[in-house]
């Protein structure tokens, strides 16, 4: 972390039913107490402003789904490649900008599906995707600054589908079972924390975090905020 005090910038808006606003205001005491000055944006067109991005240590982007400029993604891109840390948690990070490629080779996951309970238990809302599961660390996630001590958990929320690529570190799993109602037919083992060194920045992107409640559960929690730590401009980025 750089001598002087960091800079974040807080990164918020698309699908409401993520609840951006009121999800990224639960962590800005923790930023604000650790010391970081912050600045709270409710678009993407911060990210072409190469000044105040070249000045920011670390970004927080709560933005499920929404559209983004070529520039603006080109800015962010160029920030983090500089030093800017980038982390978030859940759609906002990990189903961000679908339609972006650039975007996505940034993060290196994407939200692909949630399964959902069997057909006959559903009821039409949120909770039809709300299945008990596992998040299990590996021996990567028992060790790294951001998950070390942190033993596997269970969660009842949506469990995420990522698609994924050979360049991130996977500290935390979870593993969809094949159900009769489903048309897959083993277990498929998904990424759920993982973390991205792109040029002298570090990413860490976390999927559990669907609803405030979820983002309260001790182990998200303590995920999320070192996350924030870690994944902050280095010394040797400054």
């Amino acid at each position: 972390m750089s001598l002087v005090q960091p800079k974040a910038l807080v990164v918020r808006g698309g699908w409401e039913g993520h609840q951006p606003v009121e999800a990224t205001d639960s962590f800005l005491p923790f930023l604000e107490h650790h010391g970081y000055s912050v600045r709270v944006e409710g678009s993407t067109e911060v990210y072409a402003d190469a000044a105040e991005m070249a000045a920011t240590d670390l970004v927080v982007q709560c933005v499920t789904m929404s559209e983004i400029t070529g520039e603006q993604v080109a800015g962010l891109r160029a920030a983090v490649e500089a030093g800017t840390g980038f982390t978030g948690w859940h759609g906002g990070i990990a189903d961000s900008f679908r339609a972006s490629s650039d975007y996505l080779h940034l993060v290196g996951g994407q939200f692909a599906t949630h399964p959902g309970k069997e057909p006959c238990e559903r009821q039409g809302g949120p909770e039809d995707n709300f299945l008990p599961h596992t998040v299990n660390l590996t021996e990567l996630g028992r060790e790294h600054p951001v998950t070390a001590g942190i033993e596997d958990f269970e969660l009842v929320t949506e469990q995420y589908w990522v698609l994924h690529d050979d360049l991130i570190d996977v500290l935390a799993t979870t593993t969809h079972p094949p159900q009769a109602w489903h048309p897959w037919h083993r277990p498929v083992t998904c990424p759920a924390v993982w973390t991205r060194h792109w040029g002298a920045g570090r990413i860490v992107v976390t999927t559990p975090g669907h609803s405030l409640d979820v983002l309260e559960h001790p182990a998200v929690r303590t995920v999320i905020e070192r996350g924030m730590l870690w994944a902050t401009r280095t010394a040797s980025a400054s």
